[in-house]
């Protein structure tokens, strides 16, 4: 069998070569953000130049490079594709059947301002499903439900982008965190702990950021006790949970107490003034002068408690399918990993990356059963029929939200080739060790070097795979803390979340977008980049001021 090392500096500079392997990304950021060029076009410009890098400046074998392509292109489309058509499958369901209607007026109802609702669906709830699910399914269920709520599809994709990142270190019931802990040798129990730490001042803030993004400083003040209210009971029960029990459930508890905190405040304040979109006044002048014909009257609580209940079977389902024991029964379901041709055990990561040369595993998981997305199927598919739809209406609605993902499955396929190829490839490496190379403002940079891997991958447990040993690695040799800046990596990985290009293509096909993934980007990039550069802020605290 072929076999091929990876090299670090293939042009002798780290500085040159960290250029040429940043190309790829460049790339494609570039071309969403200033071109009006398709975001699968854009992709497939970015894999090409990855490959071409791969293979003319880092020597790849040509064989290799195209299978780590292929294998990134079916891990787009399984599971991370799955889980985007699925759940706009569920989503569809509920248009289909006019109960989402009764949803927003509900919603509504409990808070009609549009602050109040971007907090309770893109914060809290979207972190219950993220607690739960993880792989961008927060994403889409949270962007699809503020544009049923009435947002504009720019906002609704940007706001649950930006509210997506507080729980996303202790996403789909602790996976990043256990994953660090198992590439590390640290213990779970420790990274858990330091991350706690890490993110809680920003599950504090986020509510506020989101807020301040979406309507202004001065709007954001109007609403600074429902803010306050979520973020600080999401930082206290994620600090709690995090440091005295571990990562599984930490998500869950702080986004269900967050729910229950902003529901209770609502009982005792509402804000002075109702705050709307401008749209929201011209469609309720247009509804006013042409109301519909059939205007239905105000439902009564056993509609609203059967509209409400896919979104309920939709959690339970998602929930027991995140459970160990669950997975591991469903796991018995699955047939074998199907290694990669040519590519499984044939690529190695050399020093200082890895403390010794160790082939990379190439291993295709087809783990239908378990999969988040066949969680969100069976929501959907048991939701539907509960509703009254027909199998054969279940089947043809199906096939249209498919039919209208098509070119985002493409996208997202292309996506994960480039993360897979720059993988295999060694070009992450390289940008790792740059960072590493900073010396003293290691700890900075460190955090950034975690955003990064979200970038290039899509995701904090992938991210944690790519540049955890290496963070520790460069933090014993600078004699600071290991566990400091390996947690690092996931804390400021979750910054990174809302501009990787799988999330972008996951909240454009949600919000009815595609072709405006290079608006989506430009809208979260500089809330990804500040919110990293605070994170490397706080790390550098911890290295230097207060150690321990």
């Amino acid at each position: 069998m072929m076999t091929w090392t990876q090299t670090y500096s293939p042009l002798g500079n780290l500085a040159f070569s960290a250029l040429v392997a940043a190309l790829p990304v460049a790339v494609l950021l570039g071309l969403l953000a200033f071109t009006k060029l398709r975001a699968h076009t854009a992709a497939l410009a970015a894999l090409a130049t990855s490959l071409t890098i791969a293979i003319l400046v880092y020597k790849m074998p040509v064989r290799l490079a195209g299978m780590a392509a292929v294998f990134g292109a079916a891990y787009g489309l399984f599971p991370i594709g799955w889980i985007v058509l699925c759940a706009i499958f569920f989503y569809d369901i509920t248009v289909h059947t006019g109960k989402f209607e009764i949803i927003k007026h509900s919603i509504a109802g409990l808070a009609d301002d549009r602050r109040i609702q971007a907090i309770l669906i893109a914060f809290c709830f979207g972190a219950f499903i993220e607690g739960a699910a993880g792989f961008g399914t927060p994403v889409a269920i949270s962007a699809a439900m503020l544009i049923g709520l009435g947002f504009r599809p720019l906002p609704a994709a940007g706001l649950a982008l930006i509210g997506n990142t507080a729980p996303v270190a202790f996403g789909a019931l602790g996976i990043p965190i256990v994953t660090l802990a198992s590439i590390t040798g640290i213990p779970v129990e420790a990274l858990s702990a330091m991350v706690g730490r890490q993110i809680a001042p920003f599950a504090l803030i986020i509510p506020f950021w989101l807020i301040w993004a979406m309507a202004g400083w001065r709007k954001m003040l109007e609403v600074w006790p429902a803010c306050l209210t979520a973020g600080l009971s999401f930082a206290v029960i994620e600090l709690a949970i995090s440091n005295y029990h571990g990562p599984w459930i930490v998500a869950i508890c702080s986004s269900l107490g967050s729910i229950l905190s902003l529901l209770l405040l609502m009982r005792v304040w509402r804000p002075k003034t109702t705050w709307r979109f401008e749209h929201d006044e011209d469609a309720a002048k247009e509804a006013e002068a042409s109301p519909p014909a059939g205007n239905l009257p105000a439902a009564t609580r056993r509609q609203v408690f059967v509209a409400w209940m896919p979104w309920a079977i939709m959690s339970v389902i998602v929930f027991s399918w995140g459970l160990p024991a669950v997975k591991a029964s469903l796991n018995r379901l699955t047939p074998p990993d199907i290694p990669i041709p040519w590519l499984h055990l044939a690529v190695f990561r050399a020093p200082p990356v890895v403390l010794k040369p160790a082939a990379e595993k190439a291993l295709y998981t087809l783990n239908w059963p378990s999969a988040t997305g066949t969680s969100l199927l069976l929501a959907g598919v048991v939701s539907g029929l509960m509703l009254g739809v027909s199998p054969a209406q279940l089947l043809r609605l199906f096939g249209a939200t498919l039919h209208r993902v098509r070119w985002s499955l493409l996208t997202i396929a292309a996506m994960l080739a480039i993360g897979y190829s720059t993988r295999y490839a060694g070009l992450d490496a390289t940008l790792g060790l740059a960072f590493a190379s900073t010396g003293v403002l290691f700890p900075f940079f460190s955090p950034l070097l975690g955003w990064l891997g979200v970038a290039l991958t899509g995701s904090d447990t992938s991210s944690n795979v790519l540049f955890g040993n290496l963070q520790q690695i460069t933090a014993r040799q600078l004699g600071i803390s290991p566990v400091m800046a390996a947690a690092a990596n996931s804390t400021g990985g979750v910054m990174g979340k809302m501009i990787d290009a799988q999330s972008i293509v996951v909240a454009s096909v949600a919000t009815g977008q595609q072709g405006g993934e290079g608006q989506i980007l430009r809208y979260v990039f500089f809330h990804s980049i500040a919110l990293a550069m605070l994170v490397g802020l706080l790390v550098m605290l911890q290295a230097h001021l207060i150690k321990g």
